[in-house]
């Protein structure tokens, strides 16, 4: 399976001439990303992770589109959409399903706390394939499985340091890659993924960077 990573959360991957796209959102390259795929996930409704308007065009320009998330990013969807053909599909914790030839498992159920004051939202993880679990903005750890490849999101208004390092060390993936790195800068990702690549490696994880574009088979 091959893997890009674009700007932030967004990811693609791609087997068989099947695309999944993870995570379009605003941050990120959508148009790109979403070109011919046939299936994307969504985590949660903030815009970081979902760009509805460009996944929107994306339904409408390409008939093959197949859309999976929270209730309520596809009731938007549906809303935005008008005719959707039945291609959007409201995803709860604890499925399994098919998204375009790939084998789908859901985990978590809302969005880690930012602040009290601040609603926390529905948000679902996905393991792609039994290998590429992508938390969204969680830290929830898939259950009776060993995920083979883990998206970390490295930096969040809603985590510090230590928890990131935790849930690597938690999830204990032989292969690590970042996601959610959006906004920052080259000091302060140097301090995080200094600390998550040498304890990691304690507990068997070898945690590597991607930069925007850059793919690697998994």
């Amino acid at each position: 399976m091959k893997l890009t990573k674009f700007t932030h959360a967004c990811v693609r991957l791609e087997k068989d001439r099947h695309v999944l796209v993870i995570d379009p959102g605003s941050f990120s390259e959508t148009e790109e990303a979403l070109a011919g795929a046939q299936a994307v996930l969504v985590t949660h409704q903030h815009t970081d992770h979902i760009d509805v308007p460009a996944v929107v065009m994306a339904l409408r320009n390409n008939p093959e589109l197949q859309v999976h998330a929270p209730a309520v990013v596809a009731e938007e969807l549906k809303a935005k959409a008008a005719d959707d053909g039945g291609r959007i599909h409201a995803v709860e914790p604890g499925s399994v399903f098919e998204a375009a030839g790939f084998a789908i498992r859901t985990f978590g159920g809302q969005h880690a706390l930012i602040h009290p004051q601040i609603p926390v939202v529905a948000n679902i993880g996905y393991l792609v394939d039994d290998n590429v679990f992508h938390p969204g903005d969680s830290f929830v750890v898939p259950d009776g499985i060993s995920v083979q490849t883990l998206l970390v999101p490295i930096h969040a208004p809603w985590s510090k340091v230590g928890e990131v390092v935790d849930f690597v060390v938690s999830v204990r993936a032989p292969k690590a890659f970042p996601v959610h790195d959006g906004l920052l800068n080259e000091l302060g990702r140097g301090i995080v993924e200094g600390h998550v690549t040498r304890i990691g490696a304690k507990y068997g994880t070898q945690y590597a960077r991607l930069g925007t574009r850059e793919s690697v088979e998994v």
